[in-house]
């Protein structure tokens, strides 16, 4: 019960910094101005919802999308880890992290539905968020283990519809100031989580048993060639 726990735990603490929903919440602000309040709600609930859809759609294929690239668990972490840690590091410095455009912008605005992108995807679920996801899925060890990170998914989805439904609230509430501590805060969660990650893919390569054979072949080489 108590892995189980930590597994939800762990959903919420590696997913929610790089959803970073009240960052969302300035930009779904900003492109669903001339919205209505429940038009508004709709594309809020519909973004949350693609967002949880292609989440859990990752954690279930990832597997499967490991094996037909030939991908490993320890170069899914590795990778996962150092893109955590390149986005965890732009989060750190708010002022130059890269925001939606005045192009963009006046494009998101113009479209009739702006739920699955740019909100669903990339702004909540996207490569980074994607990767969390698989990583998670490597750190099961039981078929229960995936409902604990649906279930955190789940409570992500839901911070995130609550902040995108109470956006004005929020931006009004936090102010710049305010939104950049913030990001700050769950941009160095998110650079922990990273490199937690990329820990555990390099303690997985050195534990496996092929490298330990080469390792000793190689020592067992060197040592002929002294002798």
């Amino acid at each position: 019960m108590t892995h189980w726990f930590n597994m939800i735990l762990a959903t919420l603490v590696a997913l929610l910094p790089i959803a970073n929903p009240f960052s969302t919440a300035a930009v779904f602000l900003g492109i669903t101005s001339d919205n209505t309040e429940q038009e508004r709600r709709t594309q809020a609930i519909r973004a949350c919802t693609y967002m949880f859809i292609i989440l859990v759609s990752f954690l279930i294929a990832g597997t499967m999308i490991m094996e037909f690239f030939g991908i490993s668990i320890p170069g899914l972490r590795i990778a996962g880890g150092m893109m955590i840690v390149l986005i965890a590091l732009g989060m750190l410095r708010p002022a130059e992290e890269k925001k939606i455009d005045e192009e963009e912008k006046q494009e998101a605005k113009e479209k009739p539905d702006v739920s699955f992108t740019p909100l669903a995807m990339p702004s909540l679920s996207g490569p980074g968020a994607i990767a969390v996801t698989i990583g998670l899925a490597t750190e099961t060890e039981q078929w229960i283990d995936y409902g604990a990170i649906a279930i955190g998914l789940a409570a992500v989805t839901l911070i995130c519809l609550g902040a995108l439904l109470a956006s004005t609230k929020v931006v009004k509430f936090m102010g710049t100031n305010g939104m950049n501590a913030m990001t700050r805060i769950m941009g160095f969660l998110l650079l922990c989580v990273g490199v937690q990650f990329i820990v555990n893919g390099v303690i997985g390569i050195v534990v496996e048993e092929t490298f330990l054979e080469r390792l000793l072949e190689m020592y067992h080489r060197a040592a002929a060639n002294v002798g």
